[in-house]
């Protein structure tokens, strides 16, 4: 469970974290250059977190509101999304797509509206992102290997798939919880960095 082993669990699932981080790219293109049904569907996203973040904003303690909401928001969905991965690997796959895609159109958004990439970026995406932004990509990489290994066992048993020597179920199951813990502690780290310095970097 130390952090040795998380890196390293990390290096055994690289394969899957590169093709997370390329669909996560990809995806920040279609948001960014998204038109017409996907624009409209990324547009009540935003409308939805843009009235959650009013209601904090108001609350007694806006900072603090805003760390809870984040940390929480974002623990549970990353937790949620490796284990969700069973499932043929449909839900990561799905995240990673519309996360990706909110974040394209809100940058492009965000530029429309004058603000300078320099602010968006740097201010606004940095100081948290680069902490967030990889574990929800590593956190989409395991629950799509947990897709792969279902349907292969799946193959396995109904004679589909000859079944090959390797990493065991006891071992990725291991990792998993490796990864889930770490992703909430850094999760934690990345909520409290966005609740405090972007928080403030942004209100000035």
């Amino acid at each position: 469970m130390g952090l040795k082993a998380f890196f390293r669990d990390i290096y055994t699932t690289r394969r899957f974290i590169l093709a997370s981080a390329l669909l996560f790219c990809i995806s920040i293109a279609v948001g960014w250059l998204s038109t017409g049904a996907i624009q409209s569907m990324l547009a009540q996203q935003i409308k939805g977190l843009g009235t959650v973040a009013q209601r904090l904003q108001q609350s007694d303690h806006p900072q603090w509101s805003f760390f809870v909401f984040i940390f929480f928001n974002n623990a549970i969905k990353c937790v949620l999304v490796i284990f969700a991965g069973a499932l043929l690997g449909i839900v990561p796959f799905i995240f990673l797509i519309v996360n990706g895609m909110v974040l394209g159109f809100v940058v492009h958004l965000q530029e429309d509206m004058g603000r300078s990439m320099y602010e968006i970026v740097v201010k606004g995406l940095l100081p948290h992102g680069v902490i967030e932004l990889p574990v929800l990509i590593v956190a989409c990489a395991f629950g799509m290997k947990f897709g792969m290994k279902t349907m292969s066992a799946i193959g396995s048993a109904i004679g589909l798939k000859r079944k090959r020597s390797g990493q065991t179920w006891e071992v990725f199951i291991k990792q998993t919880l490796t990864v889930s813990i770490w992703s909430v502690i850094l999760l934690l780290v990345a909520s409290a960095i966005e609740s405090g310095i972007t928080y403030r970097l942004l209100s000035h």
